[in-house]
Formats: structure tokens, C-alpha cells, sequence
């Protein structure tokens, strides 16, 4: 088990700054990366003049434009950066139902930036729409590739009688959910390093995940999921959970796909997979169409659209497996 400094001086600090933002009224709704930068380019934009342009749009700031104590917060926390205009923050906090949620700045370029945006909200809206009538136990559940926290969280307020586990192969990642889980109140979560459910034992009531999807060139961790056409790391969590589950337990994946001719190669897999299991399953497109702008690159050159779609897959103990 990762156990986070939560009384280190740089760690107090963040949680100070995000109690500061609460304080203050700030609520900023992040968008899509490509929003973002068209918002940002925008003439009157090059220079932040308010909390939710330094701590929302990731905009450069001049001395004075913060109020003292929030400037020392961003100093104690370590995330006060020069910048040729001035300053800026290193990281960013995004509303989502009540709480805020720290995460990498805008844009996100480094190997271990944590991402939040539109596919975080969707996510979230889609576990709280299985979990309102989930009626089996929930007595363990974990979330695969935690990035800032959201899934494991809303898991853990919505079920506070689980023992919730947030995983990730990022430290940086795992560093902002401990952050977040406790800015949120919440005591029945635990972070842990892992790639996949490797450096975890025993079987799952629900496991849930939003991992990436996109083929990226850079392969950053919270972007790029692998194989032919991204599909390789959300196939590798669906495979996991066949094996992890407990009886009558749950996957509920979230993630994206790029579609060919009007087929859905991640839905093709999954049912020659299930193929003859009777286990019980549904799959939907959330959002038909999403990171437009990446069909122009090389590898989608084929690809008509990528889809945003959602997996619930539940083990079912008396039929006969794969």
C-alpha cells in the first residue's frame, strides 16, 4: 500500500490552496484540449486576470493579480512557476458535482501529466447512473488507472461501507488522488501502485476504469492506450476483470474506440470473447463522435470516427465460462 505524506509541508500546502479556491467561490468546468488551446489564442486571453484564468484556463499571471495568501499556498505546494509574463501555476483544479480536483496543468506534454476533462465527466455521470441501482454488495471495488481520482471517489461517497482502492502506474497520479480524496472527505480510500490489478490479490464486486484510448507518439501514460489502433490497453482491462471478478461481480468500462467502415473493432473482440460464457452485458456509445482532429494524423487515417462507449460486463457464477 502507497501511504501518502498527507502531513508533508508541500502536500498540506495543495490541500490549503484547494481549500483557499473553495473559500473563494472558484468552479471552473474543464473542456477539451482543443478548446482549450482555441480559448486560450483568443487576442484578450494571453494574460489571466481572475482565479478560474489562473487555476482553469492555465493562462500566465503578473504579480498582484492573486492575493497574497493564495500566492503562498502556490508557493508552499511547490506549484508557482516563472513564466515570461509573469507566472504560472502548475496546476490546474476542475469542479465536478461538489467537489474540486487538482490536476496537471494545460497543456498537459509531460509523460506524467494527470488528465481531467470532458471523458471525466462522462465517466463519472455513467457511475453514478450503475451505481443508483446497483443493489449486489459492493464490498471491494477498484479503480484501474485512477489518473486525479473522480471514479474512485464518487465510489467511495456513493458506497462509504466499501474499501475503495485507487491504482495507477503514475506516482504523480496517485500523489493527486490522495490529495483529492481527502479535499473530498473521504475515508474509506486507499491509493496503490499497479499496473493493472498485478500488485493486487483476491477478486473484485466492482471494478471500474477509464483508461486512454488514443494512440499517441509520445506515448504518455494518460493518452496513449495501445495497440493496433489505441483499443490494446482497455482489452487488457476487460481481460483482467474475466479473471478478477467475484461472483456477481461488475466491470464497468469507459473508454473510446476508433470505428472502421461502420465497425467497432473493441466491440468486435468482446464478443468473440464472451462468445458461449452467459454472462451477463451491455454495450453503448456514450458519444459518437469525439477528437475530431485526430483523424487527420497518420494513424487514423483510415478511421471514420472514434466513438466514446461504455462496457458493463457482470460475472455470472452458475453459467459456464471461456
Amino acid at each position: 500500500m502507497l501511504e501518502q505524506p498527507f502531513d508533508a509541508p508541500q502536500t498540506l500546502a495543495l490541500l490549503r490552496l484547494g481549500s483557499l479556491l473553495r473559500e473563494r467561490d472558484y468552479h471552473f468546468v474543464t473542456p477539451t484540449p482543443l478548446t482549450h488551446q482555441r480559448i486560450n489564442q483568443r487576442p484578450d486571453n494571453a494574460r489571466a486576470e481572475n482565479l478560474r484564468d489562473v487555476f482553469g484556463w492555465s493562462r500566465p499571471f503578473a504579480d498582484g493579480t492573486l492575493d497574497e495568501e493564495i500566492t503562498q499556498a502556490m508557493r508552499d505546494a511547490q506549484v508557482l512557476q516563472p513564466h515570461a509574463l509573469g507566472w504560472i501555476s502548475q496546476v490546474r483544479f476542475s469542479s465536478l458535482g461538489n467537489e474540486l480536483y487538482v490536476h496537471s496543468r494545460f497543456p498537459t506534454e509531460e509523460s506524467d501529466a494527470v488528465f481531467f476533462g470532458p471523458d471525466t465527466y462522462r465517466f463519472v455521470r455513467l457511475l453514478r447512473g450503475y451505481l443508483a441501482h446497483a443493489n449486489q454488495p459492493l464490498r471491494r471495488i477498484v479503480d484501474i488507472g485512477c489518473g486525479a481520482g473522480p471514479g474512485a471517489i464518487t465510489a467511495a461517497q456513493l458506497r462509504p461501507d466499501a474499501k475503495v482502492t485507487a491504482l495507477d502506474i503514475n506516482p504523480k497520479a496517485l500523489a493527486m488522488t490522495a490529495v483529492n480524496a481527502r479535499q473530498a472527505g473521504v475515508g474509506n480510500l486507499h491509493v496503490q501502485s499497479s499496473d493493472l490489478l498485478r500488485d493486487m490479490q483476491g477478486q473484485f464486486d466492482l471494478i471500474i476504469a477509464n483508461p486512454p484510448y488514443m494512440l499517441d507518439p509520445q506515448q504518455r501514460t494518460y493518452r496513449h492506450g495501445g495497440g493496433r489502433h489505441g483499443a490494446g490497453l482497455s482489452l487488457a482491462i476487460f481481460d483482467t476483470a474475466m479473471e478478477r471478478l467475484a461472483p456477481g461481480g461488475t466491470l464497468l468500462l469507459y473508454t473510446g474506440v476508433a470505428i472502421f467502415a461502420g465497425e467497432d473493432p473493441l466491440l468486435n473482440a468482446i464478443r468473440l470473447s464472451l462468445r458461449d460464457t452467459g454472462w451477463d452485458w451491455d454495450y453503448q456509445e456514450i458519444d459518437p463522435d469525439v477528437f475530431g482532429e485526430d483523424l487527420q494524423k497518420p494513424e487514423y487515417i483510415e478511421a471514420e470516427r472514434i466513438a466514446c462507449v461504455a462496457l458493463r460486463l457482470t460475472y455470472q457464477p452458475n453459467q459456464r465460462q471461456r
